[in-house]
């Protein structure tokens, strides 16, 4: 199974890379621009969480398979930016995930799923502490402006505040 993964991977990778060639590419796929696909992003984000509320897992599994093309989209952008490749993307998504499972890649130990919960989070805050030049963030870096429908963006930012004690009340 995990061999079929992989080729199923490559493949996409290779019809991403055939559609972004600027020699016969397509015209569309080459227009493209990180700000031109993070639309679709969030359209998909909206359309996957649809599909669970209506507990439609046909809808779930073809909303689902839309995910991965945006990713390899992303990517691709990003590399023809020498910003990134998309194997440095799954490489951060995989250090990120063994990062924060240290009940099971480590030597803590969990009670439960509470537990593990408040431990993602106490790892996300120490992340956040500290940008990738080491220079300190606030509190509330990291909550999207703009991305985000202004209820789920106030909630984001409610918690964030509580993690660090902030009284909304008072102000402090």
């Amino acid at each position: 199974m995990e061999k079929s993964h992989n080729t199923q991977m490559q493949r996409l990778l290779m019809i991403m890379a055939r559609l972004r060639d600027p020699d016969g590419g397509c015209p569309w796929d080459l227009e493209q621009t990180f700000a031109t696909i993070a639309p679709y992003t969030i359209e998909e984000a909206y359309e996957v969480s649809e599909a669970i509320d209506q507990d439609d897992m046909a809808a779930l599994r073809d909303e689902l398979g839309d995910w991965p093309p945006l990713m390899v989209f992303h990517a691709r952008i990003a590399e023809g930016a020498h910003a990134f490749a998309f194997e440095d993307m799954t490489q951060t998504i995989a250090d990120k995930m063994v990062r924060r499972h240290p009940h099971i890649f480590g030597e803590a130990a969990v009670r439960d799923a509470a537990a593990v919960k408040q431990s993602w989070e106490e790892i996300k805050a120490t992340e956040r502490s500290t940008t990738n030049s080491g220079l300190r963030q606030r509190s509330l870096d990291g909550v999207a402006q703009e991305a985000l429908p202004a209820l789920l963006r106030a909630s984001k930012l409610q918690k964030r505040a509580a993690s660090v004690r902030f009284d909304t009340e008072k102000g402090r």
